[in-house]
């Protein structure tokens, strides 16, 4: 199991040129890609969706990458003459419209949208590509270690309420036989103390006791519950991404403690259920965060 939060960092080196890749994750329902490269890396986007998709398969990825060169500069300006030219020509033509004293400078013009770039010195995209591979790999793996480290401790954590869920459960499996034996004798009280002399007619006492018993009955809530607890604690063994199943099965083991709770005319079976879904609350919070 693993979390879909955590960090991590590679660096690769080839050349004097070295690249730095960091990752930095957060939960999301599916595989999200934010690519912090800049316009003069975009040829790197593509190899490093590929490494990532390789290990992760849920969460928002924010990805940042830097490059250095250590044999001169890493990066020269390249201008855009064409569209300079153009910022040039709108510039007189708003002077001549408006009357305007022209004021656009060499400075102004450099900070023009796209006038002006930082490019790679000696472009060399197939080694780049190759060093931010490498890079983008390492970085999986350390993020990937830390999202395995914060994944332990959610499945202790999923292992703990699952268990409470289970303790409680097994206290409604003994109860539960009980509820109706309580209700007849209580409904055979009160007729009695209605009636005082009378007597009690058994067969529609026996019918208003089985009516009431068809309704209480939550054995086959109790069942499809067991199944879903049992369906959860096997995911939780799996070394393949089991979020969206864990949050489904959640989303059933919510249905049948409610089912359980609309048919309890038992007080102690009513704070039963109602521990069960604290519990599980506290279960679809944790799952937010599970790959």
């Amino acid at each position: 199991m693993k979390s879909m939060t955590g960090y991590g960092k590679g660096v690769s080196s080839r050349d004097g040129k070295t690249v730095t890749v960091e990752l930095k994750a957060v939960n999301n329902q599916y595989l999200e890609i934010n690519s912090r490269l800049g316009k003069s890396y975009a040829l790197c986007d593509e190899v490093i969706r590929k490494e990532i998709s390789k290990r992760i398969k849920r969460g928002s990825i924010d990805v940042f990458l830097s490059f250095e060169n250590s044999l001169g500069a890493s990066s020269e300006l390249k201008l855009d003459i064409a569209l300079a030219a153009e910022y040039v020509k709108a510039a007189k033509k708003l002077r001549d419209e408006f009357m305007l004293d022209e004021d656009l400078g060499v400075t102004a013009l450099l900070r023009m949208p796209e006038v002006s770039a930082l490019q790679p010195v000696k472009d060399e995209p197939e080694l780049i590509k190759e060093l931010t591979a490498a890079a983008t790999a390492e970085a999986v793996e350390n993020l990937d270690t830390m999202r395995e480290t914060e994944g332990e401790g959610i499945k202790a954590d999923l292992t703990k309420l699952v268990s409470s869920i289970v303790a409680a459960l097994e206290k409604s499996i003994k109860r539960a036989p009980l509820v109706v034996e309580d209700y007849r004798e209580k409904l055979k009280q009160r007729i009695s103390d209605v009636l005082k002399e009378t007597q009690i007619d058994e067969v529609r006492l026996l019918n208003e006791v089985a009516f009431f018993a068809d309704k209480a009955d939550i054995n086959e809530e109790i069942s499809r519950l067991s199944s879903h607890i049992k369906q959860f604690l096997a995911c939780l063994e799996s070394d393949e991404p089991q979020g969206r199943k864990l949050d489904f099965l959640s989303q059933e083991m919510n249905r049948e403690i409610n089912t359980m709770g609309s048919k309890s005319n038992d007080m102690e079976l009513t704070k039963l259920v109602v521990e069960m879904k604290n519990q599980l609350e506290k279960i679809k919070e944790q799952i937010r965060n599970v790959e």
